[in-house]
């Protein structure tokens, strides 16, 4: 009885954040998928035939290509890197390093475009320096400014969220298996990977929804029409919002969210991870 009293306690205070996410999340997404099954209008059910049309059209393909493509690179660079990192500010060899981690993610997005825009321009410093002449923002070299730009600007929170995984992870494994002959790669392998898996579906997800939103990185350093290498689903998004393309936005929108589920869905936390199963 008392247990019963107070999961209705705590059903009354996720009350008011249950609703806020149903009439601004829920209920919009339900009506955006109704009317991605309809005309223009939403009159009259024309079935997949929105879906067909976006399917077929080069500029989905570009954006969803590219968008896929960026997540492939950026997402294990990010991810492997700042693990990596974390490890070494964790265990002494950057120690130092924790304290400016974060710096990156207090300069403002437009600030940072404008220094690797003096970096990368056709006349900019780097050009300059190496006495080459690459149009590095509007050629097949932007993709690779992007990514290291979106890497550069979040490494330091995802290192901070690997040293906290990595702060639940009892030193005592480390003594023992030190003590048992373990080297630095077999701790990590088996002792470091196994303790972060309940940190991992959520850096994953943070990371994946980080990605999703590079698009001001994007827009900012080439503008609404960029170079095809960085033409990505929000670039796709701002176009046919301008040119008043409602019905291609409904079924668009639908398949980036269930893309997005089926990417975050096999990682998903099945509950809390137990470190007691590692002393074995």
């Amino acid at each position: 009885m008392k247990k019963q009293h107070t999961l209705q306690k705590d059903s009354l205070f996720l009350l008011p954040s249950l609703t806020g996410v149903c009439i601004f999340v829920l209920i919009p997404f339900a009506d955006v998928a109704r009317r991605s099954f309809t005309t223009l209008g939403g009159s009259r059910f024309i079935g997949l035939q929105n879906y067909r049309t976006v399917w077929g059209n080069a500029a989905f393909q570009l954006a969803l290509g590219n968008t896929l493509k960026f997540l492939g690179i950026s997402l294990p660079l990010l991810l492997a890197l700042s693990l990596l990192l974390a490890n070494l500010a964790y265990f002494g060899g950057m120690g130092l390093y924790r304290n400016f981690c974060l710096l990156p993610m207090a300069v403002p997005t437009a600030a940072l475009v404008f220094v690797w825009k003096a970096l990368f321009h056709q006349s900019g410093a780097i050009n300059s320096f190496f006495h080459i002449s690459i149009d590095w923002l509007h050629s097949s070299h932007a993709f690779a400014v992007l990514t290291a730009s979106f890497l550069w600007k979040n490494m330091g929170y995802y290192v901070i969220l690997w040293a906290t995984g990595l702060e639940n992870i009892p030193k005592s494994l480390y003594e023992a298996s030190s003590l048992d002959g373990a080297g630095p790669f077999a701790q990590f392998w088996h002792i470091t990977l196994p303790g972060l898996k309940p940190m991992s579906s959520a850096v994953f997800t943070l990371a994946l929804a980080g990605a999703f939103k590079s698009y001001r990185e994007s827009y900012l350093l080439a503008g609404e029409y960029p170079d095809k290498s960085i033409y990505m689903v929000q670039h796709m998004f701002h176009n046919w919002f301008r040119d008043m393309a409602m019905d291609k936005m409904y079924a668009a929108a639908v398949v980036i969210v269930c893309l997005f589920a089926v990417l975050v869905y096999p990682l998903r936390k099945k509950g809390g991870g137990n470190l007691d199963s590692f002393h074995a």
